[in-house]
């Protein structure tokens, strides 16, 4: 891919720029560090500042980064003064939004009460940048949480759009397009070698739970502290994303009964995990192969290896949930990275190029089990929707040319060097890093290995960062 028509995530038209806003927020002192909840800065996937209080923090993908994903609790006038941040039409339809949705939008991490204020509504987004309706620009490190991995509306996917559009948007049926998305994340995933494609990454997660259960015999499964593996019942202990940030880390609603077979374990501990399994008739240990849902944190590679050792020691099923790192930390995702084959893998994402999709895939006796090759039933009216997979088709074209994620490596490493360098120079303890187009940081000396770890970041700090980031 050329370098000077590549988007990814946004970094290369955003990595100096940035810089600009890192000057104001790095000259202001140093404050204390206060132990709350974490912080996030990744990429990839659901949770830009999200909603909580005082012992919350915000979860920003590598778009909490800047003006795409926030606002201050200064009035409009004195935003306006600093730089003619004017924000009233936000700020009226979030108000009427409000009275007409929980919380005012669709998801809760849309919301930014950590930080401060009300979201910035959108009206366009192009490649880096996003448009407010008040007609502010910004540079989007958020890149719709993942798939826009090329840049917004690029021109290539949005011609393949337009053309199957007069085809139809659904169709409730097969279609060839279902193969063709299919053929390339077999070739791509390790791991993959049948998969159902779904709406979403919860979805996905929801089949894959019910699919592991029903090939072992077992209930009872092993997730991670601050892994977040979508809104289903089961998933919803100790959790990442919004979960924690509104400092819910059970959510009301869920029967007891749905969470009494779901264990947890530390990430990057392997002795905590072969307690559970040594002690339970484990289905599958679950984890997010790079943890991006609680702060951005890699696992060792002697965790990986140790797990995929334990799990077939034990007689459970391996299963990586790679709806963020999935085709954005490399093109056969952390599998191909870490050089460690899971028995199941979940996706979304980058694999529907911003169109609502979700995928579960396995070895190919594990998905026979699905219905109607199998027992275990799973479906979706829009499953396998048209428009979704020819967005994935597309997106993953633009990711096999040659030197994409070399370029993404680089433009990403020179954002958060920069970042954790010109902290670090004024003053500020912060650690963190980056694995191609994954990054995060912390505001604590760290080294943040595990989510007990990244509680301990100061996100009074981050809040203050997040608004002057906004402000510039």
């Amino acid at each position: 891919m050329k370098t000077e028509v590549a988007t990814f995530c946004a970094i290369g038209a955003g990595a100096c720029a940035v810089s600009h806003a890192l000057n104001a927020f790095v000259s202001a002192p140093a404050t204390s560090e206060t132990p709350v909840r974490h912080l996030r800065a990744n990429t990839v996937k659901q949770a830009a500042a999200t909603s909580g209080n005082a012992t919350t923090v915000v979860l920003a993908s590598a778009a909490g980064l800047v003006a795409a994903t926030g606002k201050s609790r200064h009035s409009r006038t004195q935003r306006k003064s600093r730089g003619g941040f004017e924000t009233s039409k936000s700020e009226e339809i979030f108000t009427e939004a409000k009275d007409l949705m929980p919380g005012g939008v669709s998801s809760p991490v849309r919301a930014f009460k950590s930080v401060g204020g009300n979201p910035v509504v959108f009206d366009k987004v192009k490649g880096a940048y996003a448009w407010d309706v008040d007609g502010n620009q910004y540079i989007d490190y958020v890149g719709t949480w993942g798939p826009a991995i090329i840049g917004h509306a690029d021109d290539k996917v949005l011609k393949a759009l337009t053309k199957q559009m007069e085809k139809g948007t659904s169709f409730g049926a097969p279609c060839a397009l279902e193969n063709e998305l299919a053929k390339m994340v077999i070739d791509a995933v390790p791991s993959v070698e049948m998969v159902r494609f779904t709406n979403s990454g919860t979805e996905a997660c929801m089949g894959m739970l019910r699919l592991v259960r029903a090939f072992t015999k077992r209930d009872v499964v092993v997730k991670f502290e601050g892994c977040y593996h979508g809104h289903g019942d089961a998933f919803l202990v100790q959790a990442g994303s919004g979960v924690a940030t509104l400092g819910l880390p059970d959510s009301p609603g869920v029967p007891k009964g749905a969470t009494t077979s779901t264990l947890c374990a530390q990430y990057n501990d392997l002795e905590s995990v072969e307690e559970l399994l040594k002690n339970n008739e484990v289905a599958a240990v679950i984890l997010e192969p790079v943890v991006g849902n609680s702060g951005f944190i890699p696992p060792t590679k002697e965790f990986l290896v140790g797990l995929r050792e334990l799990t077939t020691k034990y007689g459970a099923l391996l299963v990586f949930d790679e709806v963020m790192t999935g085709f954005r930390i490399a093109y056969g995702g952390a599998q191909e990275y870490f050089g460690v084959t899971p028995d199941v893998t979940t996706m979304g994402k980058v694999i529907g190029g911003g169109l609502p999709v979700g995928a579960y895939g396995g070895r190919k006796d594990i998905m026979e089990m699905v219905a109607p090759a199998g027992p275990m039933y799973q479906a979706g009216t829009l499953s396998g929707n048209p428009l979704a997979m020819t967005a994935g088709i597309e997106t993953m074209k633009r990711l096999q040319e040659p030197g994409s994620y070399e370029y993404l490596d680089k433009l990403t490493g020179k954002l958060i060097n920069g970042i954790l360098d010109a902290a670090k120079e004024n003053g500020h303890k912060v650690c963190g890093g980056h694995i191609s187009g994954m990054f995060g940081f912390f505001f604590c000396e760290g080294p943040v290995t595990c989510f007990a770890d990244a509680t301990k970041s100061d996100t009074e700090k981050f809040a203050k960062w997040h608004r002057m980031m906004l402000q510039k």
